[in-house]
């Protein structure tokens, strides 16, 4: 049912553009890799640029979807040595250098254990430990072979990149964008949120940060320009059972869903710039957001703090507390009467 619905949904893809003009914004809403996305440009060339990018979008999950037969991905789980786009080939490179930078945090071989769950899919299902402890030998980024152009992995592993897909899928769309001459606009991909440029008046966009324990409230504003700000939370896709809630962020090491003190994790980061090439600092911010969800306040911010990336963080604990670094203490915006008590890391 819940494919169908999907089906559903991207058979009647929202267009809604309005009266042209460099003031007057253009936006698109289709449903494309399990999510609603939105994208918004302003200028001459918008609607051209909202085209060229859903087109892109649409190619990416054609590309990278496990669960469509013809990709790539799907191609490489099936068995065998495959010869993949230059493309899927760094990306997938990519993906197994944030695993060894993460310490197996984020790793893209969690597949075996996301579909014995099966929280995405309309019958999730609680494991027994026999289960897991079977599929965990699965798991590890030892698993995957590249060479060149050529994907292998060991017998019994798949890859899933439901963790780092839409963060490369922003961008590409920010590449779209910057083609067509597009100075303003904003994406959003379920929650990876990209900002070009300011608002056409000047001012900054406002990021809304969501209160992970209430889908109609934030627990933080960003002022943002030119920034990625992709969030990973616990709140995403769930079910519950016997009284007990089960998300669908697992931690590689224990095959279950990680269970860190942490209910969100947005990593925020500067744009690629226009001479952008190959997997970005929005793909960077959607796997390390999963990764920190999976690590825990203090891991996290100890990997900030030293592992040499560049980016910045807004932490959302389960006992209250929203964590900010320091690099964003000029674009942070509390929310009065949110219930969480707030605070500044350097």
């Amino acid at each position: 049912m819940k494919r169908l619905l999907c089906l559903l949904l991207a058979l009647c893809m929202v267009l809604s553009l309005t009266a042209c003009g460099g003031e007057q914004p253009e936006s698109v809403q289709l449903f494309a890799m399990d999510t609603v996305m939105d994208l918004t440009a302003y200028g001459e060339n918008a609607a051209a640029a909202l085209t060229d990018a859903s087109r892109e979008i649409n190619r990416l999950e054609r590309l990278l979807s496990r669960t469509i037969d013809t990709s790539e991905i799907s191609q490489i789980n099936a068995g065998g040595a495959v010869t993949v786009s230059e493309e899927t080939a760094s990306l997938l490179a990519q993906a197994q250098t944030y695993t060894a930078a993460t310490d197996g945090a984020f790793d893209i071989t969690i597949a075996p254990l996301v579909s014995l769950w099966g929280i995405t899919t309309d019958s999730p299902y609680v494991p027994t430990q026999q289960e897991i402890d079977a599929l965990l030998p699965l798991v590890g980024a030892e698993h995957l072979h590249l060479s060149g152009d050529t994907a292998t992995l060991d017998d019994g592993c798949a890859i899933d990149l439901g963790g780092i897909a839409k963060g490369y899928t922003s961008d590409c769309v920010e590449a779209v964008f910057r083609e067509n001459k597009i100075e303003s606009g904003k994406i959003s991909l379920g929650g990876n949120v990209f900002v070009l440029g300011g608002k056409p008046d000047g001012a900054d966009w406002r990021v809304g940060i969501r209160d992970p324990q209430d889908e109609n409230a934030l627990a933080a504003v960003l002022t943002l320009r030119d920034a990625y700000a992709i969030t990973s939370g616990g709140y995403e896709r769930y079910f519950t059972e016997n009284g007990n809630t089960y998300h669908h962020i697992i931690d590689p090491s224990t095959g279950y869903p990680a269970d860190s003190g942490l209910l969100s994790v947005t990593v925020v980061a500067e744009a690629n710039g226009p001479d952008f090439s190959g997997p970005g600092n929005g793909t960077m911010c959607d796997a390390f957001s999963t990764a920190l969800f999976v690590m825990g306040e203090e891991r996290a911010l100890e990997f900030w703090q030293t592992g040499g990336y560049d980016f910045d963080l807004v932490l959302v604990t389960a006992d209250g507390r929203v964590i900010i670094t320091d690099g964003l203490s000029d674009r942070f915006e509390v929310v009065k009467d949110s219930g969480y008590t707030y605070e500044t890391v350097s």
